[in-house]
């Protein structure tokens, strides 16, 4: 799942199967990934990503189950490193334990060796910045696996009739006031509109008149992505209280609910499973992804039986 800030100019990225359709534009925007667990299919996308960055001023954020950093080392581990010693690159890998974060970085010009940099407690949140908050749960999937929630804090849109009214341009500044807007800054400090044409300069005017005028907040999206795990109680529960509410839920339905056995034998979910802790979770949208292969062709199928078990039929 790749979430764009387009007002911070970053992306986040759920999971590192195969990642090569987003092309490098996209690739480049990325700032943090968080990955499930690291079965090859949600992990293989791993190298394609580093050939990607490699060479780039870029810092980049790895959450996720115990084990990870040693993942990526291994990764890592299987090139060799001796051309790289002016490339600034860095991964920081975090570990999310039930006790704690972990965190590992891996600094390319060093030749990627590991350095132990951070443990902190783990209070269900795994990044919090200005703009959004990650929050995620351990699941049993045979293996811990990860389910991520992403919270938008508030959401800024900028009135464009009212711009048009004041004569204020579009441009970066708008970047700018999204930003003051997003760290709090006070009411009184000035913010500098440039004017349309080079005679005209530009004006001060205060963040709270701006706010006033030309500015709404309103309540940020809640987006809920659950990949595999089993059909337990426990899972459940979890599931539910993570996405309580949520604009959006992406969940995993490998299995149609009459191949339950092999579901439970493989500790995914079915497809009415999945829309039934959708429905459970009261959540406003919900969509069904992570078919097993034996149902190429029958996509349509599994989505079916999980949105009827989502509205109740």
């Amino acid at each position: 799942m790749y979430v764009e800030t387009r007002y911070a100019r970053q992306a986040l990225l759920f999971d590192l199967g195969d990642i090569s359709a987003l092309g490098e534009a996209k690739i480049l925007k990325l700032t943090h990934v968080f990955i499930s667990h690291a079965h090859i299919d949600h992990f293989f996308g791993f190298d394609f990503l580093l050939r990607v960055l490699l060479g780039r001023d870029r810092h980049l954020r790895l959450f996720g189950p115990p084990g990870l950093a040693t993942h990526v080392a291994g990764k890592l581990s299987g090139y060799t490193w001796n051309l790289v010693q002016d490339y600034p690159l860095r991964l920081s890998v975090a570990e999310i334990h039930p006790g704690g974060i972990c965190g590992t970085t891996f600094i390319c010009a060093r030749q990627f060796a590991g350095e132990a940099v951070e443990h902190r407690p783990f209070d269900g949140v795994v990044e919090k910045t200005p703009h959004f908050t990650v929050r995620a749960v351990q699941l049993d999937h045979g293996i811990p696996s990860l389910a991520f929630a992403l919270e938008e804090r508030f959401h800024i849109n900028v009135l464009s009739a009212r711009l048009r009214e004041k004569g204020y341009p579009v441009g970066s500044w708008l970047r700018e006031l999204k930003e003051m807007i997003w760290q709090g800054r006070p009411d009184d400090c000035r913010v500098i509109v440039p004017q349309p044409g080079a005679e005209r300069g530009a004006v001060e005017v205060t963040l709270g008149e701006l706010k006033k005028e030309m500015v709404t907040v309103t309540a940020g999206q809640k987006i809920v992505y659950v990949a595999d795990c089993s059909y337990t109680v426990d899972n459940v529960d979890k599931i539910v209280d993570l996405a309580r509410g949520a604009d959006m839920m992406f969940c995993e339905a490998a299995f149609l609910e009459r191949d339950g056995e092999k579901a439970r034998a493989k500790e995914h979910l079915t497809a009415r499973q999945a829309g039934l802790i959708a429905r459970s979770a009261g959540v406003k949208h919900f969509a069904p992804f992570h078919f097993s292969p034996r149902y190429q062709g029958l996509e349509e199928e599994l989505e079916r039986e999980a949105l009827a078990a989502f509205r109740g039929e």
